[in-house]
């Protein structure tokens, strides 16, 4: 692959990161206030879903992604979901707080859900989305591929998925988990493609964070890690005392996109491991004048 060039670089990567969006936690409204100045007014904040975070405390906190002038998308967990009734209870809830107009359904971490939803599809299927007025569902894609999820059942799902929400008249937005490595990326948005697949991609980003931070996530999602891929990435595995920025990866994944033209609508999700303020940051100045890893570590 011919390495893109700087100057190709620079305007493809500011177009990338222009309509980038973020992901918090019920528990970081400190922090979103922290960094609201610097966050463009419109971003998208998506709102996790974590077992240890109630109800209430994920509302809240899409009620304070709204109130700021953001637009929340909160997470619904499948198997964390004891009941319709609990589903419904939240879904009333964010509508209450005017946090309804786009959420990302996915299917969660537990191994064996809690009530009557196994999936993210079978949450989907319901058409209990359409009913409380959500205009957009986001939905998950592994371009490493699961763990513990066979890649041909990942296939079969994000089809059934895009299929379903396409049929009952609503936007679909693939948000993918993070990568250190463009390849496997650029691959797995021309299978997308292939299957007919449309809808937004937002490629997940990390945001800049400590490498140790950085590789212990990578772990715990089966992310790809090794010695020539974070190399390529921008930083070395063997200075776990430093931090790391998306830079040159965002620049390599901009030109290779901007080069096939075929991959549709893409833009990245930044995952704030390194704190809201600091990506936030990171984002504005990039947007601003596009670097390599190197030239941001000088």
């Amino acid at each position: 692959m011919t390495p893109p060039t700087p100057a190709s670089d620079t305007a493809a990567a500011r177009a990338l990161v222009e309509d980038f969006s973020l992901e918090m936690t019920g528990k970081d409204i400190p922090a979103l206030l922290e960094a609201r100045a610097v966050i463009p007014q419109g971003t998208k904040i998506n709102v996790t879903f974590l077992g240890n975070e109630d109800l209430p405390m994920r509302v809240a906190a899409a009620k304070a992604v709204r109130d700021n002038g953001f637009l929340p998308v909160p997470h619904i967990s499948a198997r964390r979901l004891s009941s319709e009734t609990e589903l419904r209870e939240f879904l009333n809830a964010l509508g209450e707080v005017g946090a309804l107009d786009s959420v990302f359904a996915v299917g969660g971490d537990p191994s064996e859900p809690l009530g009557p939803y196994a999936s993210a599809y079978d949450l989907i299927a319901t058409g209990i989305f359409q009913e409380y007025g959500v205009r957009e569902v986001n939905i998950a894609g592994y371009p490493e591929g699961h763990p513990d999820i066979p890649t041909p059942d990942l296939w079969d799902q994000l089809e059934m998925k895009a299929s379903s929400l396409k049929l009952q008249g609503l936007e679909t937005t693939i948000l993918t988990q993070f990568g250190f490595d463009t390849d496997p990326i650029l691959t797995w948005i021309q299978d997308v493609r292939g299957r007919g697949i449309d809808a937004t991609i937002r490629l997940g980003v990390p945001g800049p964070a400590g490498i140790k931070r950085l590789l212990g996530f990578a772990r715990r999602f089966g992310i790809g890690a090794n010695t020539a891929i974070v190399k390529k990435y921008g930083f070395s595995i063997t200075n776990l005392l430093g931090t790391a920025g998306p830079d040159t990866f965002v620049n390599d994944l901009a030109a290779e996109l901007a080069a096939q033209p075929a991959t549709g609508s893409v833009k990245i999700h930044l995952y704030a491991f390194g704190g809201l303020l600091a990506t936030s940051e990171w984002a504005r100045e990039f947007k601003v004048a596009p670097r390599t890893s190197k030239e941001s570590a000088q």
